[in-house]
């Protein structure tokens, strides 16, 4: 494999460190303590807080529940339930059925989410079943 690079142009050499003679007449830098005052100084008001108030409707706004987000919750749900049945399947066709994963399928028919949408509802719940129904051929009755 041959990699080609281009020469970059239009750059310039930067010039060394130049070294100057101290002489201490010639100093330009001083440095100096200001006498303090015995006057005290009023501390500045707090600024505009308009912008908690947009913190505070921006909160409320997450809180209150998108419909989407109910169907979004029971899809998800349905969809890691039959990825855990198609492990559970290729477990069985290797012979051997990891109690873990019948752990994992029990656990998550205890996450249930409804979405408010009939038909979604059916297509989880008939996915349920279908998870119930492997779990009692092998001995495992959940709830």
């Amino acid at each position: 494999m041959l990699i080609r690079t281009t020469p970059v142009s239009g750059l310039s050499s930067t010039t060394g460190i130049r070294k100057t003679k101290n002489d201490p007449k010639k100093s330009s830098s001083s440095f100096s303590v200001e006498q303090e005052s015995s006057e005290t100084q009023t501390a500045q008001g707090t600024g505009h807080t308009g912008g908690i108030q947009n913190v505070d409707a921006l909160l409320m706004l997450q809180q209150v529940d998108d419909p989407m987000t109910g169907k979004r919750k029971a899809m998800k749900y349905g969809l890691d339930l039959l990825d855990q049945l198609d492990l559970l399947k290729i477990d069985l066709l290797q012979g051997r059925v990891s109690p873990e994963r019948l752990e994992r399928i029990v656990t998550q028919l205890g996450n249930r989410v409804k979405s408010g949408d009939a038909g979604l509802d059916q297509v989880v719940e008939d996915i349920e079943l279908r998870a119930r129904i492997e779990l009692a051929k092998l001995g495992r009755f959940p709830d």
